[in-house]
């Protein structure tokens, strides 16, 4: 990926700061996909005992996570300290009329949600932590998808799960042609392809991995309108190559004018290409005695 088109991890975090306390109202997008990766579950068995929301942002995952395994802790986490702090707000209060909601205020049972501040491709985590990490719409933040899928298989427990989505390649197309002529600058950031994503998969060490994708077309009346959305959910432009200054009236008057181009029915679309994922991390293979077997490969050229 060429630097011009990595995400500045400041820019990132901050954007999420101020987008924390509108984001909910307009996370359409993310909470429409967040349902469908639920009911995914109900085709998947496993019963984790810790489980990762790995970029949980406001938490709109947690309550239907929580539900669907109710003996399982939630370590929700996320780049922003804003976006960890309403999601840790997401804590369900016990039922008291029932012996495990006492147990829960008091101690035993102890605290089921837990929000934690950090970096998906430097997880604060210790290895081994979590029988299974979700992750909705946060790795296309990584700009190195495949670190990140080293960390997440270095907190996952051996016979654990990962399931995410992200977005692909043809994610806000017709923005990024739009753009295409104003200036030389970057305006959307790279978006990864599925196959890519499901090599990075067995190359960390991940098995069997199950990735499939689906294009959503949001419509909207102008194109002003579909970069107020995607500000408010702290999604603007925040790649190294960006502008050094706001973009000028009449630069977005070109870009406006371009995307007339893709009206269709008095409405402008806006693709985005979500892809789905899962693995699992396999269990250590035993030698005969027992113990973990260990590939050893030779050195090229020794």
């Amino acid at each position: 990926m060429s630097d011009a088109l990595a995400v500045d991890k400041r820019l990132v975090r901050r954007a999420f700061e101020r987008a924390a306390a509108g984001y909910d109202a307009a996370a359409m997008l993310q909470n429409e996909v967040c349902r469908r990766m639920l009911e995914r579950l109900d085709y998947i068995r496993v019963e984790p005992e810790t489980l990762l929301d790995a970029g949980s942002g406001t938490g709109n995952a947690i309550a239907g996570l929580m539900a669907r395994y109710p003996a399982a802790r939630v370590i929700a986490l996320d780049l922003a300290f804003a976006m960890a702090r309403r999601a840790r707000a997401r804590r369900p209060w016990p039922v008291l009329s029932t012996v495990e909601g006492w147990r829960a205020l008091f101690g035993r049972g102890g605290e089921r949600l837990t929000a934690v501040c950090g970096d998906i491709e430097q997880l604060p985590l210790a290895p081994a932590c979590a029988g299974m990490i979700w992750s909705n719409l946060a790795l296309q933040w990584s700009n190195e998808p495949q670190r990140a899928f080293a960390e997440l298989h270095r907190v996952l427990v051996p016979g654990g799960l990962v399931m995410f989505s992200t977005f692909g390649p043809d994610t806000l197309k017709e923005l990024r042609a739009a753009f295409r002529s104003v200036d030389r600058h970057t305006h959307v950031h790279r978006f990864i392809d599925m196959h890519d994503l499901g090599d990075a998969l067995i190359a960390c060490g991940f098995a069997d991995p199950v990735m499939d994708m689906e294009i959503v077309t949001l419509t909207y009346a102008g194109v002003r309108e579909l970069m107020r959305d995607l500000k408010a959910i702290g999604a603007h432009n925040v790649t190294r190559g960006r502008p050094a200054t706001l973009t000028g009236k009449s630069q977005l008057a070109k870009v406006a004018q371009n995307y007339e181009a893709a009206r269709r029915d008095g409405r402008l679309p806006a693709t985005f290409e979500v892809i789905y994922g899962h693995a699992w991390k396999p269990q250590p293979r035993l030698g005969p005695t027992g113990r973990p077997v260990i590939d050893i490969k030779p050195r090229r050229g020794a």
